[in-house]
């Protein structure tokens, strides 16, 4: 039998999880930007954080069901269904889990890389032809300005998915370690 350790840091670092997965979902979906010219942008307009918004999603679902079976085990110290399913389900799920979470974590922070690199140089190519007449380099540089920080938040929020995705794989080391002991 596992260690009641391990069994409350396996409950814990679920809870500290599902807690990373709500706030990188809630940073992301709340970064939008109105630009002056009245159009709008937000993360639904790029497929690659819509796709990470769905991972996010599959892994706050998975742990939102783990959780009652890590409470109940770590209350009573035995597990909610007998036999060899929860801890197979802990062991596997946890591990596709992880590794979802971690492709979520690289199109995030690839968009946002690539997205950013070729908007930079377009702004420095648009403003070395000269611009735009009569204000319109102040405008060029609010949507620079706007672009730039609505990228920042969604680094920000692949940034979290990152340590829930780091946190979802030290669970899983956990998880490998109580079914090697026959738990």
């Amino acid at each position: 039998m596992a260690s009641k350790k391990v069994v409350n840091s396996v409950l814990a670092l679920r809870v500290v999880t599902l807690l990373l997965l709500a706030a990188s979902v809630v940073v992301m979906v709340l970064n939008k930007v109105k630009f002056s010219d009245g159009s709008k942008f937000s993360f639904s307009d790029l497929h690659a954080y819509r796709y990470e918004v769905a991972v996010v999603g599959v892994g706050f679902v998975y742990t939102l069901i783990q959780l009652p079976f890590a409470i109940f085990h770590a209350a009573t110290g035995k597990r909610w269904i007998k036999g060899s399913f929860l801890p197979e389900l802990d062991f596997y799920g946890d591990k596709v889990v992880s590794w979802i979470l971690a492709t979520g974590v690289g199109v995030g922070f690839g968009i946002t890389f690539e997205v950013k690199r070729f908007l930079d140089q377009f702004f420095t190519a648009f403003e070395q032809v000269g611009g735009a007449a009569d204000g319109g380099n102040q405008e060029l540089k609010e949507t620079e300005s706007k672009t730039s920080k609505f990228f920042d938040r969604a680094d920000i929020a692949t940034g979290i998915l990152l340590v829930g995705f780091a946190i979802m794989a030290i669970t899983s080391v956990l998880t490998s370690l109580k079914k090697r002991s026959k738990y």
